[in-house]
């Protein structure tokens, strides 16, 4: 299977620059894959889709400010560190803007508080391996200068952090939002709700593995890279519970479905509570073990979320929709509209 069936021309214009206000306003496309129909709607109206006795998983991870800004002790030359991974209390895997110009023991100056060396590169992930200095705690200085690690097709400066988070998020720890979940407002929650729909919550904090790009030409070539989950004892009750009634899983966004996929057990047949590295790559011929349903956004051509929606909706039906959505004026990728597909 190629790469390149996974590949859609998408208009300029095209691309959410910000966030709809209110969040449960922007669009959303029904698809049913059994009768292979699509209705058009707004996100709040999700709720006519769900049925009492649904559980709603959402991940409940919180972006933290990990694009920080300094220059190189040697030339004052500047660069641009996205933090990527934590190795242990001073190390970090990150990626380097310009990359090309910091090699072993390049010295970086960020702050008054924080300042770095270069370790290391790997050189097939592209990344680099740095040892920080700092004064204080790490994390208080990355609040301080640090900034949300916004992807580079969104142009426009945030008018508040806020804005690249869902309003439940709670577990600082990815580089990056999931975005499926940007649609909930707190009341849409407590509606759902109301409605007898159990809410259930996971973590799966978002790394390189969510947005790293597909290098290879054969998808069954492409390694992800480790990204961790964890799933608390009570949420997997639930689940458990309600898969053994029949009742349907409804999993808002990619990262919720890699982490529900990877903790099943398939000798119990069950979700399985604790924490653990997902690796999981999942792309069309994929037997979903542990979903029903499955709300997301409209994503970017040739990437690993599209491949997933794909495997769930079917490769043609899904492709099919995207034309379609772009005849119809939706709005793409991260604070772009949603679809719902049943």
């Amino acid at each position: 299977m190629k790469v390149n069936e996974y590949d859609y021309y998408l208009p300029p214009g095209f691309i959410a620059q910000k966030p709809m206000r209110p969040r449960d306003c922007s669009r959303l496309m029904v698809l049913n894959r059994s009768k292979r129909t699509v209705e058009h709607k707004i996100f709040k109206n999700i709720i006519e889709y769900l049925r009492p006795g649904d559980v709603l998983v959402l991940n409940n991870t919180k972006v933290f400010p990990s694009r920080i800004f300094g220059h190189k002790e040697e030339t004052g030359g500047s660069v641009e560190v996205l933090l990527v991974k934590s190795l242990d209390e001073k190390r970090w895997e990150a990626l380097v803007k310009p990359g090309k110009r910091v090699s072993t023991g390049t010295k970086l100056f960020f702050s008054q508080n924080l300042s770095g060396v270069i370790e290391g590169k790997d050189i097939e992930k592209g990344s680099y391996r740095i040892k920080f200095g700092f004064n204080g705690n790490f994390q208080q200085i990355l609040k301080e200068i640090g900034q949300m690690p916004t992807p580079p097709y969104i142009k426009e400066k945030l008018k508040e952090k806020g804005d690249y988070q869902t309003v439940y998020a709670h577990d600082e720890g990815s580089i990056a939002a999931p975005t499926a979940g940007f649609h909930f407002t707190d009341s849409l929650i407590k509606k759902i709700s109301a409605k007898g729909i159990e809410v259930v919550f996971i973590i799966l904090h978002v790394g390189r593995g969510t947005f790293e790009p597909i290098r290879v030409t054969e998808l069954k070539q492409h390694k992800m890279s480790s990204e961790y989950y964890f799933i608390p004892e009570n949420s997997a009750k639930i689940i458990n519970k309600a898969r053994n009634e029949n009742r349907r899983i409804v999993s808002v966004g990619t990262t919720t479905t890699r982490t529900l996929e990877s903790a099943f057990n398939h000798d119990s047949k069950s979700i399985l509570s604790g924490g653990n590295w997902s690796e999981i790559f999942i792309y069309p011929g994929y037997q979903f073990k542990a979903i029903d349903v499955l709300i997301t956004n409209f994503h970017l051509p040739k990437s690993t979320p599209l491949m997933m929606a794909a495997a769930f909706a079917g490769k043609e039906f899904l492709l099919e929709t995207y034309v379609r959505a772009i005849q119809e004026k939706y709005r793409f990728y991260s604070f772009g509209d949603a679809m719902i597909i049943i």
